[in-house]
């Protein structure tokens, strides 16, 4: 192999997951922070495992678009909220958001926070951009 040949591959391999290091984000606290309004606001989440997802019912194929809506945001909603309280149970020091807080806060700063779990906060500046 070639110098060059060997550096990719390297690169290759460091850029990969290991199914040791995507198991162990289930178990990791991981700290996010989001700027609102001026100010930083810190959090701290969890991956869940299937067991862990929040349950529901099966929405019926007859339920109106707004209804569907609804379910999906409710869904969401809970399950981001479930990552924050299981992260808030293994760092109790860490910056926690309780079930009572995401509940008051404001809906913008619940939507900012949500989609920078998600992994989809760029795309949503990108989309929203003035």
């Amino acid at each position: 192999m070639t110098e060059e040949e060997i550096k990719s591959e390297e690169e290759t391999t460091s850029s990969m997951w290991t199914m040791d290091d995507l198991v162990a984000l289930t178990d990791d606290v991981q700290v996010g922070e989001i700027a609102f309004r001026g100010k930083t606001v810190k959090y701290q989440f969890c991956e869940l495992v299937e067991a862990e997802e929040p349950k529901f019912r099966p929405l019926s194929d007859r339920a109106s678009e707004e209804e569907k809506m609804a379910y999906y945001t409710d869904i969401g909603a809970k399950r981001i909220l479930a990552m924050l309280e299981k992260a808030n149970e293994k760092s109790p020091d860490g910056p926690q958001i309780t079930e009572e807080h995401w509940s008051l806060l404001p809906t913008t700063l619940r939507y900012q926070i949500s989609n920078d779990i998600m992994g989809i906060e760029q795309e949503s500046r990108e989309n929203f951009q003035l």
